[in-house]
Order: C-alpha cells, then sequence, then structure tokens
C-alpha cells in the first residue's frame, strides 16, 4: 500500500452509489486521497462484482476496474438499525454520493433533507438517468440507453449502416468526471461559505454536453449531423486509413500539415490541387481526395507511412489493440499500468491514474475492497460499537 497524501486527505466519502457512474466518480475521489466508504448490500453487494467473467479471485475485472481506494461496508438499508448507521456516518462525512430511484432513500429517512439537516456541511451528490425534475424525472438510466436518447449513436458508425455504441460506457464515465467537478466546486464553496450543497447530475445531460462541436454545428447550422466513419465532419483528411498490412490514422490540423503529408508520402501534386489548398475546400470535394490518399496509402505497410509522417510533423497513429495499450512505451511512462496487492488476486495490474500533482500526488494506495471487508473496523472506529453490539447487528441481519 502506498501512503501518499493526496489533496483530499480527511475528506470522508460516504459511497451510496452502484454500478459504474457513482462508483467510477467516488474512486477519483478516492485516488485524490478520500476516505471513501462503500455501502454495499449484505451477501450480494454492488451488482458489478458478479458481472464476470474475467475474475479476480471471486471479484469481476468490471468491479474491479472502478472500486479501488475504498472500504466496503455492508448494510441492509432497509432495517432501521442499518439507517441509523448512515445516519450517524452522515454526520460525519463530508460527501455523500448515491444514484437511488428519486425518492427511495427519502422513504428510509436518510435522504438528503434528512442527513443534511443535522450536518448542514454535507455536501449530497445525485447522479439519476434524467434529472430531478421533468417528464423522464423517475426514469431509470442506463448508459447503452442514453447514448442512443442522446445522439451519439445517431453519429457513430457507417453512413448507411445501423446506429453504434462506443465501445466503452462512455455516458456513464462522463457523468462520473463531471459529477467529480461538481463535487470539487462544491467542496470549494464549502471552503468559503462554511455550508454544503446539492450537487444533481444525470447521465442524458452529460451525453447532451459530450456533443461539444457536433451538437453546436447543427444548432448554428440548423442542419442534421451525419456519421462520417471515423472521419470528421469539418476537417480532412482526419480520419482512419488502410495501409498493405492494417488500419492506421491520420488527423491533418491544418493546411500546412496537409503539405507535409502530401509531400511526406511523396505526392506533392495533391497539396497544389485547386481542389484541395485549403481545409474548406478539402471538406466540401472530400470523397474525391480521401480515394486519392487511399490508393497511395495501400501500396505500403503501415509502419512506413506512420514513420514518414512523424518524420514530416503530421499527427498520425497506430490502431492499437487493447494488449498493445499496456505495452505501448508512454503509456507505460505515464504510470498508465499500476500495480497494487490484492488479497486474493496476488499482484492486481489495473490502469493508473490519469493526471499528476507535483506537491500532493493521487496514488493508487488501496485495492478494490472485498465485500464487507471493513464493517467490523468502520463499526468500531467511527461509530465506537463493541464487539458485543457489532455480534447483535450481525444476528439481526443489520451487516
Amino acid at each position: 500500500m502506498t501512503e501518499t497524501r493526496g489533496p483530499l486527505d480527511g475528506v470522508r466519502v460516504l459511497d451510496l452509489s452502484r454500478v459504474l457512474a457513482g462508483p467510477y466518480c467516488t474512486m477519483m475521489l478516492g485516488d485524490l486521497g478520500a476516505d471513501v466508504l462503500k455501502i454495499e448490500q449484505p451477501g450480494r453487494g454492488d451488482d458489478t462484482r458478479a458481472w464476470g467473467p474475467p475474475w479476480v479471485g471471486t471479484e469481476s475485472a468490471y468491479y474491479v476496474s472502478v472500486n479501488r481506494n475504498k472500504r466496503s461496508m455492508t448494510l441492509d438499508l432497509k432495517l432501521p438499525a442499518a439507517q441509523q448507521i448512515i445516519r450517524e456516518l452522515a454526520a460525519q462525512s463530508d460527501i455523500v454520493v448515491e444514484n437511488f430511484r428519486r425518492g427511495s432513500l427519502e422513504r428510509m429517512h436518510i435522504g438528503h433533507e434528512q442527513l443534511s439537516e443535522p450536518n448542514p456541511r454535507l455536501i449530497w451528490s445525485t447522479i439519476s438517468g434524467y434529472g430531478s425534475d421533468g417528464p423522464d424525472a423517475d426514469r431509470p438510466g442506463y448508459d447503452f440507453v442514453t447514448q442512443g436518447e442522446s445522439g451519439i449513436m445517431a453519429i457513430t458508425g457507417e453512413p448507411d449502416g445501423e446506429p453504434m455504441k462506443v465501445g466503452v460506457a462512455i455516458v456513464d464515465i462522463t457523468t462520473s468526471l463531471f459529477t467529480t467537478i461538481a463535487i470539487l466546486g462544491a467542496l470549494r464553496s464549502r471552503d468559503a461559505t462554511g455550508r454544503g450543497q446539492r450537487v444533481d447530475t444525470n447521465l442524458l445531460s452529460s451525453a447532451v454536453a459530450w456533443l461539444a462541436n457536433v451538437g453546436q454545428s447543427h444548432l448554428v447550422s440548423g442542419q442534421p449531423a451525419r456519421r462520417y466513419r471515423n472521419a470528421h465532419a469539418s476537417i480532412v483528411p482526419y480520419q482512419a486509413f488502410r495501409a498493405r498490412d492494417q488500419h492506421f490514422t491520420v488527423a491533418v490540423g491544418n493546411d500546412r500539415q496537409f503539405s507535409a503529408l502530401c509531400h511526406a508520402i511523396g505526392r506533392p501534386d495533391i497539396a497544389h490541387d485547386p481542389r484541395f489548398v485549403a481545409n474548406p475546400l478539402r471538406v466540401e470535394n472530400r470523397d474525391a481526395l480521401v480515394a486519392l490518399l487511399h490508393e497511395v496509402f495501400e501500396t505500403r505497410e503501415a509502419r512506413h507511412w506512420l514513420d514518414a509522417c512523424q518524420a514530416a510533423g503530421v499527427p498520425s497513429g497506430p490502431i492499437n489493440s487493447i494488449e498493445q495499450v499496456f505495452q505501448h512505451p508512454q503509456v507505460l511512462a505515464n504510470g498508465m499500468l499500476a500495480e497494487i496487492d490484492h488479497p486474493l488476486a496476488g499482484t492486481l495490474r489495473m490502469a493508473g491514474i490519469p493526471y499528476t500533482l507535483s506537491g500532493s500526488p493521487a496514488s493508487v494506495r488501496m485495492p478494490p475492497p472485498l465485500l464487507g471487508q471493513h464493517t467490523e473496523e468502520v463499526l468500531k472506529e467511527r461509530l465506537g460499537r463493541t464487539d458485543q453490539d457489532i455480534a447483535k447487528l450481525r444476528r439481526d441481519g443489520v451487516i
């Protein structure tokens, strides 16, 4: 275990979330040094614990991917004694993160107002599918459904093929990023005012925000967005090409880079063709230019073209498999392959932390916890429960 004091050292997070968006958010808070306590259902835990194979001991790789730097405590929240423990823990916490269906926690008397009243410094973060108000507020949220509903699938895939989702649950992950940003903003505000506040994020809004320039282009032009395979709507050439042996990417961002590309591939005449001398013209004549480039690229191996592009300062790269990604020299140099001891699997390799802080670094300190691994520890350490108290809680099915 690496003992590093991150910038959130001393901040306590009560994690009432499960699956992906919430746990990814609380993992990031844990990476930054927060003490994250994950509350799970006795005997079952987070649904993702069973989302295998593959497995890390008895845990799924899916669960392991988003639950490091946390402690796990089991509580049956339907029972009044468990609800009382939540109230006591919330009174000592700085942040609550939850993604229950609207009204569920309130019916158990552990909702936002019920827990914030005795602890006005509490920052309460709710992650939902569609928001806290509006006609769809009570609908459950699923990444795949939201990718379709938000338009992401409509702009992904082959122009004449079926709509295509992104290969990872990008809406869940984007929502977790927005949630973490908002929580950090609320912490900063609390430093100034002494009061916490409620943070609301949802999958649909996050996905719409993720549309970025594509959404803005529609709002400006009124034109429907199209699918461009791996190409870019506004920049040409900016897409995948096939060499003799495999695909690779070329990302020409300006006219100077386009000229450099044409010279690097031995076709300076293309750079001087009046159809292609400026990016707006290249967008207008996309099909003709791409066909010319395909003819050239198919004559040699990808490595030849990548070396030529790199020497000419043209952005390009291979299309790596996931196996190749975790062998990539720069990925390794950036610390994006981390290792930590796991109680069942021995040395556990994980994706690292994608940022650095020079004075208070984030770190992978704790492996993803086993179900209920820290229940007794937390009851004693935080709440002063005795061995007799804990034994009774077990007999009553509370923990």
